[in-house]
């Protein structure tokens, strides 16, 4: 068995990396679209919404249920693109880790 310093040590040293790793999170960013790439969002792989694009042809009266959808439509894209990215930014640190199977670290 490994000595508790050197055990202790080492946590340190993989919280420090998934620390690293989350702050490297909002540095990446992804964009959703929808309607064609009419409305975009830019997003952080943390989720942090960074732009909205909507194109003039939207910014009609009578568009505006259209526009409110589509937008909805952008951010979940975005979302779910920040969700994958995050989670495979994540997996790459954990994949060394000696967890059990299902374990999730808190991030």
């Amino acid at each position: 068995m490994k000595d508790l310093n050197e055990i202790l040590g080492m946590a340190s040293r993989v919280q420090e990396e998934l620390q690293r790793a989350q702050d490297n999170l909002d540095k990446i960013e992804v964009e959703g679209a929808a309607g064609g790439g009419l409305v975009k969002v830019r997003a952080s792989a943390k989720g942090r919404i960074v732009g909205v694009s909507i194109d003039d042809s939207l910014l009609a009266p009578s568009e505006k249920q259209m526009l409110e959808d589509l937008v909805a439509a952008a951010f979940n894209d975005a979302r779910k693109k920040a969700d994958e990215v995050s989670n495979a930014e994540m997996g790459k640190m954990t994949a060394g880790l000696p967890l059990p199977p299902g374990f999730k670290l808190p991030f």
